[in-house]
């Protein structure tokens, strides 16, 4: 393997098929001297982090077109950003974002810092992030390792060590292949090498411009790589969503700032165990004394576990809630809106 003549494959290649992406500036425009917004690189990364390009691209543009810049983001309401954000998951995101929107703000005028160091001072911001800001944004030549860079990278070199005990393996291979030569280019190329011809199923090595270098497919199945250590199974849980109503209005509680869906809007609920709530056990949990329905039941999958909540429905009044019309119901958590859908549609 040539590192040099593999570099500059892979760039003809991505100058030819890079990705058309809303916060991408493309590499003919880039080699003209435009450079990438890095609160819009910045955004862009965070909202990456746990879903896909179709699923985060309206969301960054809805975000975007509210608050243009990170200064606009920094002076918003928390509870106003959480409520965009639903949808994407992990919300302690979220959060972080608005630390390091306001950090930004208040300590570098509005402008984020150009170096990976700098970047990954600032609050919420991890190394991965750092690294691709610095890279995309400022054209640093910064070792950007996301997971489908990993997968380019095990496959490239045929790395026998399963994920995740492969991972600092992978960095430092992908590491040697970093060059002060188009840095940014080079991060994107990678990524959309991953995301479009290297894929985790049936990849099209056909098409690939890195095939007569890569290990993997010389091995005959590369679809093998990266190899991975058995997942465990994700522990279930039980709970209890009570969709309180009030004519056309549902009661909604304040999920404390801490933990998981912390500070979100919510629908009351139990807490969530390992067993399932009996009768008598979900009405005693209820918000507030009235003639509770069963009125179905809803799964969910968390990263680290799955849920069946069972659906309580009921008319009535309630101390200490937030009465919210069901038209804005698309603001809560995707686990909530659930729920709140399902018991609305099965009782009427």
């Amino acid at each position: 393997m040539k590192p040099e003549a593999l570099r500059a494959r892979l760039l003809a290649w991505y100058d030819a098929q890079a990705r058309d992406l809303a916060w991408r500036v493309g590499p003919v425009d880039g080699r003209a001297g435009v450079r990438a917004d890095p609160y819009r690189v910045w955004l862009s990364e965070v909202m990456l982090q746990q879903t896909t390009v179709p699923h985060a691209t309206p969301y960054f543009l809805k975000f975007t077109a509210r608050w243009p810049t990170v200064s606009a983001l920094a002076a918003e309401a928390d509870g106003e950003v959480m409520a965009a954000w639903a949808g994407l998951g992990y919300y302690a995101r979220a959060r972080n974002l608005l630390a390091c929107a306001r950090a930004v703000a208040s300590d570098h005028g509005g402008v984020f810092p150009d170096t990976e160091a700098a970047l990954r001072a600032l609050p919420g911001l991890g190394p991965y992030t750092a690294a691709a800001v610095a890279a995309i944004a400022f054209d640093r030549p910064t070792n950007v390792v996301d997971g489908n860079v990993e997968r380019v990278i095990s496959r490239l070199f045929a790395v026998e060590t399963p994920l995740p005990d492969a991972k600092p393996e992978l960095k430092r291979l992908a590491e040697s292949l970093v060059r002060d030569e188009r840095p940014g280019d080079w991060a994107q190329a990678l990524m959309d090498l991953g995301a479009t011809i290297c894929k985790p199923k049936s990849p099209l090595c056909d098409r690939c411009p890195l095939a007569s270098d890569c290990a993997a497919l010389a091995t005959g199945a590369p679809e093998t790589y990266p190899r991975r250590t058995a997942k465990a199974v994700r522990p279930h849980r039980h709970g209890v969503a009570y969709v309180l109503t009030r004519g056309d209005q549902v009661a909604l509680v304040r999920r404390p700032p801490k933990g998981l869906l912390g500070g979100m809007l919510a629908l009351p609920s139990s807490d969530w165990r390992t067993a399932p709530f009996t009768e008598a056990e979900a009405l005693a949990a209820a918000p507030a004394p009235a003639d509770w329905r069963h009125v179905g039941e809803v799964e969910h999958g968390f990263t680290h576990f799955t849920l069946t909540l069972k659906l309580l429905r009921a008319e009535g009044e309630a101390r200490d809630v937030i009465w919210s019309p069901r038209r804005d119901l698309d603001g809560l958590p995707s686990v909530f809106l659930k729920a709140a859908r399902a018991a609305l549609t099965n009782l009427l």
